[in-house]
């Protein structure tokens, strides 16, 4: 395993653990019930791909594998250890970068709690003092006000526009990309997002 991977963290109510292949069923209920909530953010695969979805079972164990590598940390997100949604450290790349990104989704029933910036706030802190990463990067579209304000709690600095940067729900889109580096946060984000 990487440095900090497993790892479970938690604020509150508000947790962050390892995604298990157990989840497989509270995951796909979720995902059912949250396809019109998440579809306008959600990545999707371009036709050159050749494959249009993945299984849970295959997309956990692909990303349990990348952990193994330390290449990614595949979160759940909890509220009173129920699971409400996830967050995935993707692209983490060690040497002279020293860096990962995040992406995350939260149910509907859920949002407007905190969870997400506690969470990213948690795991932010983790990848910069436990993992020892330096940066951290979040892409959000343009048009995700919700995510816009999860980076402008935590103090995320715009690095700028990135045009056709993911595809998603079935097109290219421009995303805004934001960073946080670990100088940037020397007491923490959940320091800062708990003392606002």
């Amino acid at each position: 395993m990487s440095a900090g991977w497993p790892v479970t963290l938690s604020h509150g109510s508000i947790g962050v653990r390892p995604l298990r292949r157990r989840d497989a069923r509270a995951w796909r209920r979720l995902r059912a019930a949250n396809a019109e909530w998440l579809g306008p953010w959600e990545a999707t695969l371009p036709r050159e791909a050749g494959q249009t979805s993945t299984s849970y079972v295959a997309m956990i164990g692909a990303l349990r594998r990348r952990a193994r590598l330390g290449q990614a940390m595949p979160f759940a997100l909890t509220w009173d250890d129920e699971l409400v949604g996830m967050l995935t450290v993707n692209g983490i790349t060690w040497g002279s970068a020293r860096w990962a990104n995040l992406g995350y989704w939260v149910a509907r029933s859920h949002a407007g709690r905190g969870i997400t910036p506690t969470a990213v706030a948690l795991v932010c802190d983790h990848l910069l003092t436990t993992a020892g990463l330096h940066r951290i990067e979040i892409s959000i579209r343009p048009e995700n006000a919700a995510s816009l304000r999860v980076v402008d709690k935590l103090g995320f600095s715009e690095v700028g526009l990135a045009r056709r940067y993911l595809h998603i729900a079935g097109e290219w889109r421009d995303h805004r990309v934001f960073q946080i580096l670990a100088e940037d946060a020397p007491n923490g984000l959940l320091s800062r997002l708990t003392s606002r």
